[in-house]
């Protein structure tokens, strides 16, 4: 059964109850700070779980509502795929609602429930007015047509409808796409006592794993995640959706900071001219002049800088959407897609929002030319179409790429033809797939890879079927295992039987074993026909348990050692040296008694030996005796 993870936001005025509706659904106080506690407000994000069901986790955000603490407010919607939008029943819609409201709709956030809060406070007509007047003031908004649910934390009034109201809202909400790199903007950063760093923040898109190697942007640090937490339980992977806490090795607490972004790749771009479309609230203060400065919030980062407008020099009203560019006076970490707010910092106040149709800008001349080239950057080309497609569904047909394009065949066949061998290619079976797909399923084969190795150098390998496996929630079988023959057709894996191993690999003896494990292959050929059990070679070394089958197997493999019987190895060259002064000593063929008198061995060690000489086809038994193959 797949679980589906999402984030849901608990937005709206101070005071509104937002805090207390969080820890009623979910037992959860997320007030954590000592001040918080005293000031009875929210200032920093609150997180806690909620299980709707065995398919259904969500992570509930708790922002803060106050306004001077909007910038945390922002942080914290700015990777939701729902919200909640609080207001109470005895204070209806207030100025911090309205805000928040625009911010959500600057942030793309379409999905919505508006919880009626403290209904207790207030009697039926009150009520009804309440309600009338929060449709009011909803109108034109994304959330118009946002069911409603009455509640009372305190009561526990309508807890329920809640729950199943926000199940039915993410029932066909599509999930934060898990395939690709990671990426983790950070907005908490904290220190444990005898564990290092910990970071924690909503996964926006790929998976990570506990021992996966990561990088800090845009400082460039390398890290390993040595542990993970996914609301305080410890996990192995964490996944697009979910909030997360890492611990990181490699990195000091005051290395990293809120506004950082995690990631799996060097694919995301670090940059400081970003071309952008956005869209002004309709009540600005004063107008947004040319160059004016301006601060921008995206994902957890926040970072000033200036706007540049290409067909103007101010914006006084405008109710369509403005192409136009911010140039930053700090590099910061964001993709194409990716949702902003703008902020003025005096008079401090949201001017506007929009989405960052180029993170890497450059420098354009002021007229109606440049304002043509970033639209068509904004509307995207039949290719960008394609590659979009591509990405969503990771493996098509081109049948069902013409259905889903809604494209004429002789031009997506043009696009697959001159993308072929540059972004796309095409498996055996006429499906295709991206590149960057390949590189991302190799990229985490090797990571896998070389962890295995580190670990268990005397094994052959990963099990194919295990690898196959670890990509399914990710990626369809087939493309796995296209890339996996691939690999190895290239030389870049080697496969033995069922396994798969690095091609740069050999198996070995670890490196703090390696003596003790030569020590023991010496014995055992010193020892020649009787030798002592496996693990007493093993305890006579001080070599741990745990390595003893992977040994065992190794030797074997290698053919440094055949198995005597379950609890014994012979060397190769013992076995060698007593098949050839037997049969230096004998005939065509020997007895058992003729076998005992050459090699003085007695019967507890000759009839096994016999017998691995019969299976090792250096002999062949006929009634009582023995023939030399």
């Amino acid at each position: 059964m797949a679980v589906r993870n999402y984030t849901i936001g608990m937005a709206g005025h101070i005071d509104h109850g937002k805090t207390s509706l969080t820890k009623a659904l979910t037992n959860v106080d997320t007030d954590r700070l000592k001040e918080e506690k005293e000031r009875n407000i929210s200032i920093e994000l609150g997180y806690a779980p909620l299980k709707i069901d065995d398919e259904l986790h969500v992570s509930i955000i708790d922002v803060p509502g106050h306004e001077r603490f909007i910038r945390q407010m922002i942080a914290g919607v700015a990777g939701i795929d729902l919200v909640i939008l609080v207001i109470a029943a005895d204070e209806g819609v207030m100025p911090q609602t309205k805000e928040h409201l625009e911010i959500l709709s600057f942030l793309g956030i379409e999905k919505g429930i508006i919880a009626i809060s403290k209904i207790d406070r207030v009697d039926e007509e009150l009520l009804e007015l309440a309600e009338e007047d929060i449709r009011d003031n909803l109108k034109g908004t994304v959330f118009e047509s946002a069911p409603f649910v009455l509640v009372d934390s305190l009561s526990k009034k309508g807890l329920e409808e809640l729950k199943q109201q926000i199940k039915k809202e993410l029932e066909h909400k599509e999930m934060r796409d898990a395939r690709g790199p990671f990426r983790l903007p950070i907005d908490q950063v904290f220190s444990v006592q005898g564990q290092g760093t910990v970071v924690r923040g909503t996964v926006y898109e790929g998976i990570v794993e506990k021992g996966s190697s990561l990088q800090v942007l845009p400082q460039g640090i390398p890290v390993k995640v040595r542990q993970i937490q996914v609301h305080h339980e410890q996990t192995e992977v964490a996944k697009a959706g979910q909030r997360a806490a890492l611990n990181l090795g490699g990195i000091s607490k005051q290395e990293i900071a809120r506004g950082d972004v995690l990631v799996s790749s060097e694919h995301f771009l670090v940059t400081d001219t970003l071309d952008i479309t956005t869209k002004f609230v309709g009540d600005l203060a004063s107008p947004v002049k040319q160059r004016a400065p301006i601060k921008l919030h995206t994902g957890t980062t926040e970072v000033m800088g200036t706007i540049v407008f290409f067909d103007r020099n101010e914006v006084v009203e405008e109710d369509d959407e403005v192409v136009c560019q911010l140039r930053l006076d700090h590099p910061i970490v964001c993709k194409r897609g990716d949702r902003f707010i703008l902020r003025r910092p005096t008079p401090v106040e949201t001017i506007g929002g929009g989405w960052i149709i180029d993170p890497k800008g450059s420098k354009y001349r002021f007229g109606e030319d440049t304002i043509k080239m970033l639209m068509q950057k904004k509307e995207g080309t039949p290719n960008e179409r394609i590659l979009s497609i591509l990405k969503e569904k990771a493996l098509m047909t081109f049948e069902a790429l013409l259905k889903f394009s809604s494209m004429d065949k002789d031009d997506l066949t043009a696009i697959l033809n001159e993308e072929k061998g540059n972004t796309v290619f095409e498996l055996a079976s006429g499906e295709y797939a991206l590149y960057s797909d390949f590189e991302y399923i190799k990229n985490r084969i090797e990571e896998k890879l070389t962890e295995y190795h580190e670990e268990f150098s005397l094994r052959a390998g990963f099990n194919k079927a295990e690898i196959v496996h670890s990509f399914l929630n990710l990626y369809p079988k087939r493309l796995v295992e296209f890339v996996l023959e691939k690999l190895v057709e290239e030389g870049f894996l080697k496969k033995q039987e069922q396994y798969i191993q690095l091609a740069t690999f050999s198996p070995h003896y670890p490196e703090k074993w390696s003596k003790r494990m030569e020590a023991v292959v010496i014995a055992i050929q010193k020892d020649e026909i009787e030798v002592q059990p496996f693990e007493q070679y093993m305890k006579n070394e001080k070599i741990p348990e745990l390595y003893k089958d992977d040994f065992k197997y190794y030797l074997i493999q290698s053919r440094k050692a055949v198995a005597f019987d379950e609890n014994h190895l012979l060397s190769i060259e013992a076995i060698n040296k007593a098949a050839n002064l037997l049969k230096s000593k004998t005939g065509e063929e020997f007895a058992v008694k003729d076998a005992k008198d050459i090699l003085g061995l007695s019967r507890k060690y000759l009839i096994p030996l016999l017998e691995l000489f019969d299976a090792l086809n250096l002999t062949k038994r006929v009634e009582d005796k023995r023939k030399w193959v």
